[in-house]
């Protein structure tokens, strides 16, 4: 199906789940997802899906990853209340990888920072880019937003 997407012309479509079925997931069942600011372009962080977390983010509208170290689902938000809302998704060329442009409340990163890309390489050294944000994530509110459902199924 990929290949025929690749010389389709523009405007062609093909059903979800006929694509999903086609998604070359990795050993452990899972493709890379990025997220990425809507309106900036500012890359946010890098994550894995399965295909339960693939279903439950097109379901809600709401990032869920996969997370590696629990072994589970991972809501994006659910405890520290920085949701995802999901804008846009696009798979890439070859099926495995996913670039979803959201709407983050908050921070992106575990560490209270707006981006989990906050390390810049600067010639033979590693500098910190970006401060945390002055509100730790947990303190920030989690206010009823369109798409966003206070708790997922």
């Amino acid at each position: 199906m990929l290949a025929r997407l690749e010389h389709a012309p523009t405007g062609s479509s093909v059903p979800l789940p006929d694509f999903l079925e086609t998604v070359p997931w990795n050993a452990d069942g899972l493709i890379c997802a990025i997220a990425q600011q809507h309106d900036s372009g500012d890359v946010l962080m890098l994550a894995w899906m399965n295909r339960a977390a693939l279903e439950e983010t097109l379901a809600t509208g709401q990032a869920c990853y996969w997370s590696r170290s629990r072994r589970g689902l991972w809501r994006k938000g659910e405890t520290s209340g920085c949701r995802q809302r999901v804008v846009d998704m696009r798979f890439d060329c070859d099926g495995d990888a996913l670039l979803m442009q959201v709407d983050q409340l908050g921070g992106a990163c575990h560490t209270g920072r707006r981006s989990c890309f906050y390390n810049g390489v600067r010639g033979d050294r590693v500098e910190v880019l970006s401060a945390p944000l002055p509100t730790p994530p947990s303190a920030l509110p989690t206010p009823a937003l369109p798409n966003f459902p206070e708790e997922c199924p």
